[in-house]
């Protein structure tokens, strides 16, 4: 499968944390729904990394972390925590809808951070897609946004 495949299969799979969060949040805390979640993905990928060879006898060595991978790995689970835990959370108290789209503010971050710090070059198309997804959260979230009483 292609990247493109797989970024679909991920978007399938985000919006599933979505609904399912949603629906099974409501007398849940979010602490403990995230630690559940972590736990049984936890056990899934150690059974597929197990199931493909990754985790068999020297694969950390073959592997190649030096300090900085680590670092990097470190980092993007502190990210990976805080933002289960926020979405989790924000789940519990909207719509999904809107929380996903706010969730999803990830793309136009992760677009600048690649123009500034990964030095990513993108045409005036991918400016246009940026400033689209914006207004396209933009609207998702002021839609759900309560009405003041006339």
């Amino acid at each position: 499968m292609g990247w493109m495949g797989l970024g679909l299969l991920a978007a399938l799979g985000a919006g599933g944390v979505a609904i399912f969060g949603r629906l099974g949040l409501q007398h849940v805390d979010t602490v403990l729904a995230t630690v559940l979640r972590s736990v049984v993905m936890s056990i899934a990928l150690i059974g597929i990394a197990g199931a493909t060879g990754k985790l068999s006898y020297g694969a950390l060595e073959r592997a190649n972390l030096d300090a900085s991978a680590w670092l990097c790995v470190l980092g993007a689970a502190i990210c990976g925590v805080t933002s289960w835990l926020a979405y989790f959370a924000a789940l519990k108290l909207a719509n999904a809808a809107p929380v996903a789209a706010l969730d999803r503010l990830s793309l136009p971050l992760v677009f600048v951070f690649g123009v500034v710090l990964l030095g990513e070059q993108v045409g005036w198309r991918g400016w246009s897609g940026l400033v689209l997804a914006i207004g396209g959260t933009y609207l998702i979230v002021w839609d759900q946004m309560p009405r003041a009483a006339a």
